[in-house]
């Protein structure tokens, strides 16, 4: 078997060694495109709609009908409130109507007596007796709104919610006190998932509303499938303030030779949720979207385009 000249060997190994520098320069500079302009992020989070659901009038809780992280339906009750003192407060504004109706009542007869009196009364007699009656009839007008307010009162005793959705950070108890307007817990609006996609700003040339998105949930194996919606308006420029007493632009006058890019929130409307996959809004994602439909996009627009 003859031996392979030392120069030839030589030779090969340098060969090989400067294919394998360039294949590990290609596959460098694939990963290097990949991160920096390829329409994918690590930084994504489910978010949700929370509605922080509040009683609407004041009163000691008399049943509390779900319990925490409880799924939900439009319209079902959660817990009612005081409801005894509340019909109380109806039948009080009915009795209260009613003194207002016969006094109404009789106002007007009085006035249309002095009025047939023409002639016979003073004229100051007949106006005070229409002013009366007019006092009578915005008493009775008042004490309509005030029973259509306790009936109102009444009914909101029963605290409903308001979307479908899932009950979370709840600990109210029979027997507390809620105040109106108080936030006594949160309902995770069930119908209003989707992902949020913070995206380095040198992607978004490559991003089109309706681009195909691949979704993967930190912790689950399976994918999401879901289509970009909408792009952020605007966000917060750090660089810059107002100054205090002149209301003129207070800019940053220093400058940092590495500038990062920086994140564009880009909203993911989901399609496709597989069977066990937990959404819950503040979960981690990947986002990876089809770069094809950006590319079909462009295609047309460089056809287009006058040489």
């Amino acid at each position: 078997m003859a031996l392979v000249p030392r120069s030839t060997a030589r030779l090969l190994r340098v060969a090989l060694t400067l294919v394998l520098a360039a294949l590990a320069l290609v596959v460098l500079w694939h990963i290097y495109v990949y991160y920096t302009y390829a329409p994918q992020t690590r930084d994504g989070k489910i978010r949700a709609d929370v509605v922080a659901l509040a009683a609407d009038v004041s009163g000691r809780v008399d049943e509390v009908l779900v319990h925490d992280n409880e799924r939900v339906h439009k319209g079902q009750v959660l817990f009612t409130i005081d409801r005894v003192r509340l019909a109380n407060a109806v039948a009080a504004a009915e009795a209260a109507l009613v003194t207002a109706q016969a006094q109404d009542e009789a106002a007007q007869r009085e006035y249309r007596r002095y009025r047939s009196l023409d002639g016979v009364v003073a004229p100051q007699e007949r106006d005070n007796r229409m002013t009366a009656a007019r006092e009578a009839a915005g008493r009775r007008q008042q004490a309509a709104a005030a029973l259509e307010r306790a009936r109102i009162d009444l009914e909101r005793a029963q605290v409903r919610a308001p979307v479908n959705g899932i009950v979370s950070n709840f600990s109210l108890r029979p027997g507390a006190y809620a105040m109106a307007g108080q936030p006594v817990m949160a309902l995770i609006d069930e119908d209003s998932y989707h992902v949020v996609g913070y995206f380095e700003e040198t992607k978004l040339s490559r991003i089109r509303v309706g681009s195909r998105a691949t979704i993967l949930i930190m912790g689950e194996p399976r994918a999401l499938s879901g289509h970009v919606e909408s792009f952020s308006a605007g966000i917060e420029d750090r660089e810059r303030s107002i100054a205090a007493g002149t209301l003129l632009a207070n800019v940053n006058p220093t400058f940092s030779w590495v500038r990062l890019a920086q994140r564009i929130p880009v909203r993911i409307a989901l399609d496709e949720v597989p069977a066990g996959v937990h959404l819950v809004a503040g979960r981690t994602a990947t986002v990876v979207l089809d770069e094809a439909d950006a590319e079909r996009d462009e295609a047309p627009a460089q056809q287009g385009a006058v040489p």
